[in-house]
């Protein structure tokens, strides 16, 4: 599988594959014995300590083939990766996996997940508590450990298990062209107060409802901007680069705030709480499927870092590379699963 990756942007993930390869080329001078490699039928891991240098492979049980696992994800890019990463993963784990990626937003998201639609998919601790738990700006955790142990605790009131998160965050940020910061002088989110009025904002179409979108501008910054207008969340960089929107609430893990060069203003009031992503599973579910669960979401989440996801949704976003190639080649490269 190709790992190429946008000129723009060094890539982590081709650099540990390069360096598998070596290994593995280097490897083929010694002898082939049986503690060479370790293999299993039926899509499970194989692997070699060269191929999987920062990451153990994920060994295949085939009494996990008698759980079957729908895994959900919200609907764009980012989620559907790792909805595809958590999917392949325990695939390799020997579960039987179906996929309904690309369900909507959170609150859709979580009613197919309570529902039983899914048993499983990704969320961010910081939608979780705006979104789901009420949690006021002011009473915000800004320590990820303490924003995920709250999160937990609301989800296991709803029946839900919060899986350990991953080291990246995928923030809500505020960004504007570097052309917009120079004209009014942005640095940070307060600095709109004087021109938001002749400024149009776009966001997700739930924006309007998030105390970390729109309402969040307006409650606790006291923004008042000329219009608001919702767009697909696939959209929120091209509008700013076409012109359409002054304003524009992107992500931090968005691969087009390096390319296109936006500047992100500083949250100085503090809307926006930490966002690592944990796997919310339903509890009945979580029990039947075992300790091979947790286990396996754990290593692969290993290397989601801010980095490496970023350079995930570039594939996906900039390469036009499909969420499941995108997810095969991160388990790949890491050793998680055997290289096809």
């Amino acid at each position: 599988m190709s790992l190429t990756l946008p000129r723009t942007l060094r890539s982590p993930l081709l650099l540990a594959l390069l360096a598998c390869l070596a290994l593995v080329l280097a490897a083929c001078g010694g002898d082939d014995g049986d503690d060479a490699t370790t293999s299993t039928a039926g899509g499970g891991a194989s692997s070699t300590a060269a191929e999987a240098p920062q990451g153990q492979a994920i060994q295949r049980n085939a009494d996990n083939a008698k759980v079957t696992l729908t895994i959900g994800s919200k609907n764009f890019t980012e989620q559907k990766v790792l909805g595809e990463v958590y999917a392949q993963a325990l695939q390799a784990a020997g579960y039987t996996v179906k996929k309904q990626l690309n369900l909507g937003d959170e609150q859709t998201a979580l009613k197919a997940v309570k529902g039983g639609q899914v048993d499983a998919y990704p969320e961010y601790t910081g939608t979780a508590l705006l979104s789901f738990f009420g949690v006021k700006t002011k009473d915000l955790p800004t320590d990820p450990g303490k924003a995920f142990e709250e999160t937990k605790a609301g989800f296991a009131k709803e029946g839900l298990v919060a899986l350990p998160p991953t080291p990246f965050t995928s923030s809500n940020e505020v960004a504007v062209t570097q052309e917009t910061a120079k004209k009014y002088g942005l640095q940070k989110i307060s600095d709109l107060s004087k021109v938001a009025g002749q400024l149009t904002l776009y966001g997700s179409p739930e924006c309007r409802q998030r105390l970390d979108c729109l309402l969040g501008l307006e409650q606790t910054y006291g923004l008042k901007f000329k219009k608001f207008t919702p767009v697909d969340v696939s959209q929120r960089s091209s509008v700013l680069t076409g012109g359409q929107a002054d304003v524009s609430i992107v992500f931090t893990t968005d691969p087009q705030n390096a390319r296109d060069k936006f500047v992100l203003l500083k949250d100085d009031k503090g809307i926006f709480p930490p966002y690592n992503s944990t796997l919310v599973v339903r509890k009945a579910v979580a029990e039947k499927a075992g300790p091979d669960l947790e286990k396996t979401i754990e290593a692969v989440n290993a290397q989601l870092t801010n980095q490496n996801v970023q350079e995930l949704n570039a594939r996906v976003d900039l390469d036009k590379k499909t969420p499941e190639e995108a997810a095969a080649a991160y388990l790949q490269s890491f050793g998680f699963v055997p290289k096809s």
